[in-house]
């Protein structure tokens, strides 16, 4: 009897926890707010895209956004983030997370993830007229070569690592590495297959001639990372809308 009247406390502090740890979870301020807010960079065709006309999005992430308000039976807000504080917008409360990020280690030590629901590998891409300059990834990592990228992404790095030797010009957001290769102010872009395949159709770029696909990542959700409750309902969310065909839905809508 004693042992248990002992036990008795702990139990009821450890429920008084987990009761606390709900009641503080982002999941409980988004549904007493009424408001789901959303960070989002509005600059990676075609998942997100921002109209400066009108301070409209539209893209993948987008509907995606869209549905899972509905869902919660809340108000949508995006707020505009850039890729070099996308992390710091969760882990500061800014926004109660963002549309598609690839997981990479640097984020994961930071920022929780939800389920990946799509995936991306990464190709190097150029102008047409300049295309037949290269062949191969190691054609790239010359130093008469410069090869764009912008801060921030989880391109940056893997720029960096993968030439060596090539000249690597970063940029900050609002501008794209992508940018500086269209303006004949660098030679070479890495960006995904989502991205490189909608830029393709807009713009005279082509992927460096045999260049295999690099790095496959999946992509999901940043998350606060020590907010379990937020996390389980994400997870199990992407789960159901996988299962009744929604993400393969939103993905042929916008030819992924």
């Amino acid at each position: 009897m004693i042992k248990f009247l002992k036990a008795l406390p702990v139990a009821l502090l450890l429920g008084a926890a987990s009761f606390q740890a709900q009641a503080q979870s982002v999941l409980s301020e988004i549904l007493d707010e009424g408001v789901l807010k959303v960070g989002t960079t509005g600059d990676w065709n075609p998942m997100t895209l921002r109209d400066p006309a009108t301070n409209q999005y539209k893209g993948y992430d987008i509907d995606v956004m869209t549905e899972l308000a509905k869902d919660l039976g809340v108000e949508l807000e995006f707020v505009p983030t850039d890729w070099k504080t996308l992390v710091n917008g969760v882990t500061s409360g800014k926004y109660h997370m963002t549309g598609s990020a690839s997981i990479t280690p640097a984020r994961m030590k930071v920022a929780g993830f939800s389920e990946s629901y799509i995936s991306v590998e990464l190709y190097p891409f150029t102008t047409t007229e300049k295309a037949s300059n290269f062949d191969g990834w190691d054609s790239i990592n010359q130093p008469s070569v410069k090869v764009a990228t912008t801060l921030g992404t989880s391109f940056e790095p893997l720029v960096k690592k993968w030439f060596p030797n090539a000249e690597i010009k970063v940029v900050e957001a609002p501008a794209r590495g992508y940018n500086e290769v269209f303006a004949g102010r660098a030679d070479v872009f890495i960006t995904s297959n989502i991205e490189g395949a909608t830029l393709q159709e807009k713009f005279p770029i082509a992927r460096v001639p045999n260049a295999e696909a690099r790095s496959p990542a999946p992509i999901s959700m940043l998350l606060p990372q020590d907010d379990q409750v937020w996390i389980n309902y994400m997870n199990n969310w992407v789960k159901v809308k996988t299962m009744n065909g929604f993400f393969e839905k939103v993905s042929a809508d916008w030819g992924l």
